[in-house]
């Protein structure tokens, strides 16, 4: 083992056992990446905690040697490695079973407050556990031990933190493993690797000035061994916070199963961006446009530079019916699954998916109302439209007016034929009488769909 705890005359022997291959393992923290570090034969480089190293120095790790398989695990991946592996660049493998008799922690994000902080820490003392109370600012950690000295008088406090000699340090964790403190006043160095089964309950200070993966992690020092812990992020209520630390506090809120690293690296990502692929940066602007479609966007990308072919943007399509088609808040309560279920709707491709949508809605939220139906309507609309590759369906007074595609080249005087008292074909536009049409006008915009795509076809196969 080569870390900074290894004495001078300690490390030097492990450097020239490593040199000279009489070592087949060596596990380091970033020690390992010193120039001073040299291997015979290295093979296979295995970073645990992979969030905490950076793109530089996993590069310098690759580069020991020409060619060395690297296995990187982590609970939350940074969204750069996230998104290599979801592009397909590297591979990954997830799992998701929780240790057996592993519960669930339970989460709160709160406001800070003396009274929570003293019930907190009293309540765990009660039932015989330990306390973690992670205060990240070591200029000032003093105040916040004192602080919870005099909350909770009763109570054993140590403090940790990084820039604590390494022997006055050990000594400190030491002592808190051994149950010899309640209370262990640190600073995020306690985030990884720490794995004391008695220590059930972790306090946050200033929880919106961390990351999303660092919050997760730290809240999994809690709730080893099997016993219900819990977790409180608390934040300052008198200060305004960014709106990416709100998400980020949102999102450690909600995903508090056991194995939701995965889906809150996704959060991650989607927050924080996917990065640069060809270079350092580890998080970039991905939110401007969301994970989805800068996924399909990159695939868009690669294809076009495989097959030489310029990447094509789809038509839009402007649809604007005269009728109220949307999701009332009494049919869909909760805005978040109001918005999942448009996004759900949005990418319903052909008529099967729409009834399957249709179906969905009436299991889950009953019978649809004359707006979800309306909704349901536009949606079919709008995929005949696609499908006759119009540009626009717009409301204009008593008129539904319809651009035809560019070229098309269907029979007007066929069209107008067979729809006489309804619509008229000028300039390649389509316009249908809403007022001639009367109270079964949707059923004949259908009709009228179905028949201009089918010109369309005929005009084509001659």
């Amino acid at each position: 083992m080569l870390s900074r705890f290894r004495s001078d005359a300690e490390a030097t022997e492990i450097l020239r056992r490593l040199q000279l291959g009489e070592i087949d393992v060596v596990i380091g923290t970033h020690r390992l990446l010193q120039k001073d570090v040299r291997f015979k034969d290295l093979g296979l480089v295995i970073l645990d905690e992979e969030q905490r190293f950076g793109v530089m120095q996993k590069e310098k790790l690759k580069q020991l040697r020409a060619s060395v398989d690297v296995l990187s695990l982590s609970a939350t991946p940074i969204p750069r490695t996230l998104h290599m592996s979801l592009a397909g660049i590297r591979d990954l493998s997830v799992i998701q079973t929780p240790p057996e008799e592993r519960l669930p922690i339970k989460t709160f994000v709160t406001a800070d407050d003396d009274d929570l902080i003293k019930e907190v820490i009293q309540r765990e003392l009660q039932r015989g556990g330990q306390v973690f109370y992670v205060y990240n600012r070591v200029q000032t950690i003093k105040k916040a031990e004192e602080r919870v000295k005099k909350l909770v008088p009763q109570a054993r406090v140590l403090v940790g933190h990084g820039q604590m000699p390494e022997t006055t340090l050990a000594e400190v964790m030491v002592k808190f493993v051994r149950g010899e403190a309640d209370v262990l006043v640190c600073s995020t160095i306690i985030e990884s690797g720490l794995d004391i089964p008695n220590a059930n309950t972790i306090v946050v200070v200033d929880s919106h000035r961390m990351g999303l993966a660092q919050l997760y992690q730290l809240r999994g020092r809690v709730g080893r061994a099997g016993q219900r812990a819990y977790a409180y992020f608390l934040y300052n209520p008198l200060k305004s916070h960014s709106e990416n630390a709100d998400k980020r506090l949102d999102v450690i809120s909600e995903l508090h199963d056991l194995g939701s690293g995965f889906k809150l690296a996704l959060k991650d990502l989607e927050i924080r961006g996917a990065g640069n692929l060809l270079g350092v940066e580890q998080h970039g602007a991905i939110a401007a446009v969301g994970l989805e479609l800068y996924n399909t966007m990159l695939r868009e990308a690669v294809e076009s530079q495989k097959t030489g072919t310029p990447v094509e943007m789809p038509a839009g399509l402007t649809l604007d019916l005269p009728i109220e088609h949307f999701l009332p808040r009494e049919y869909v309560p909760d805005e978040k699954l109001r918005l999942q279920v448009y996004h759900d709707l949005a990418a319903v491709e052909d008529e099967q998916g729409l009834e399957a949508a249709e179906r969905n809605l009436a299991d889950r939220f009953g019978k649809p109302p004359p707006p979800v139906r309306n909704l349901l309507y536009a949606l079919r609309v709008k995929l005949l439209a696609r499908s006759a590759g119009l540009a626009a369906i717009e409301s204009d007074g008593d008129w539904l007016v319809m651009r035809l595609p560019a070229g098309w080249n269907g029979d007007e005087r066929r069209l107008e034929a067979q729809f006489r008292s309804i619509l008229y074909v000028r300039f390649g536009k389509v316009r249908i009488s809403l007022t001639q049409a009367g109270a079964q006008w949707k059923e004949r915009l259908v009709d009228v769909l179905g028949e201009v795509e089918r010109l369309g076809r005929v005009a084509l196969a001659v």
